[in-house]
């Protein structure tokens, strides 16, 4: 394979007439400064499924300046559920082959880039490709890959998300380093409404999974529905032990409950909110871990692209940090995992 060509940003664009006039609408919403910030930004996606699906038209929609999708694995027939950049007939082809060309016809003021050799995410290779990157968004993918990934996106400086559906269950991450941001003065000070800016300071994945739920009442703790995010967690933990694979048989969930419950002690959850994970939540994650279910997908990825949006335009604040959605009862929750 010839080395990736990274999309330096040296060089800043300025909106033209055209993309003004394609984007008025949003320069209206959240100003012509937020725009061109997205104009200017390379954004990265790893692994083409449903969520990153639902990500990229909204991304791409918006005027990102260009989008580059790693994904080396074929159109599955799975895939033609929650993946409408799919046709029946491009089943076995590349999935970035099979979606480069809709996902140009959706803004062709978007530069697109597609890789189908997962050795780009490896060694030299990745350094070289995140180099020409602002951000980096990793779906669909095992806690390892995203602990990875997400180490070397902290040593390149660049920003991190992470998103995935298990079944009926969703979740975002991220780590944007330090965020500056633009919020509304709430202080209540003074009645003219005026902005001020602020700063969010991030953690790893790896800090955030040492988070400990020590000390919150049990109001507190059963705001954030705490089930859904362990359920989660187990998930990543099962497939730390299986060789990346996800649980695809009720024979599983005797498993899965114990790992749940020990990572529920091991956190320091409070033991009135929730003493143990509810058994119909782990019998259903057993077998629908492994499917993708087209909404859960269109709800999470749209989620995640709005928030990598926030963040490029910098206008309000991002998710801190770990979102879970759970599908059961169409709502989510944010978690503020081991950050100051």
């Amino acid at each position: 394979m010839a080395a990736h060509e990274p999309g330096t940003k040296s060089v800043p664009l300025s909106i033209t007439e055209d993309e003004a006039a394609v984007y008025d609408r949003q320069i209206r919403l959240w100003g012509l400064e937020a725009q061109q910030r997205m104009r200017n930004a390379t954004i990265l996606v790893v692994r083409l499924k449903g969520v990153a699906t639902e990500a990229i038209k909204n991304i791409v929609l918006a005027g990102i300046g260009k989008l580059i999708v790693v994904d080396p694995d074929v159109v599955s027939e799975e895939d033609l559920g929650a993946g409408f950049f799919f046709r029946d007939e491009e089943v076995g082809q590349k999935r970035v082959d099979a979606a480069k060309a809709k996902i140009e016809s959706l803004n062709p003021l978007v530069a697109v880039e597609t890789i189908s050799d997962g050795s780009v995410l490896e060694g030299d290779a990745l350094v070289q490709l995140l180099g020409g990157v602002d951000m980096v968004c990793v779906t669909d993918s095992d806690r390892s890959t995203l602990i990875r990934l997400n180490d070397a996106c902290r040593q390149l400086n660049k920003p991190f998300y992470a998103g995935g559906t298990y079944g009926l269950l969703g979740y975002i991450f991220c780590d944007l380093l330090q965020h500056d941001y633009i919020a509304p003065d709430r202080s209540g000070q003074n009645d003219a409404a005026r902005n001020v800016k602020k700063t969010a300071a991030y953690v790893p994945l790896k800090t955030a999974l040492q988070h400990r739920w020590t000390g919150m009442t049990r109001r507190q703790t059963k705001e954030l529905n705490p089930a859904i995010v362990f359920a989660v967690l187990a998930v990543w933990e099962y497939q730390a032990t299986h060789q990346g694979a996800l649980p695809n048989d009720p024979a599983t969930a005797a498993e899965l409950e114990s790992i749940a419950n020990r990572l529920i002690s091991e956190a320091d959850v409070n033991r009135q909110t929730l003493p143990s994970i509810p058994k119909d939540l782990i019998e259903t994650m057993a077998t629908t871990a492994a499917h993708e279910i087209s909404p859960v997908c269109a709800v999470v990825g749209g989620l995640l692209a709005q928030d990598i949006l926030k963040a490029l335009a910098a206008r309000e604040p991002p998710i801190a940090n770990f979102f879970t959605f759970d599908g059961n009862l169409g709502g989510g929750t944010v978690v503020r995992m081991s950050m100051p």
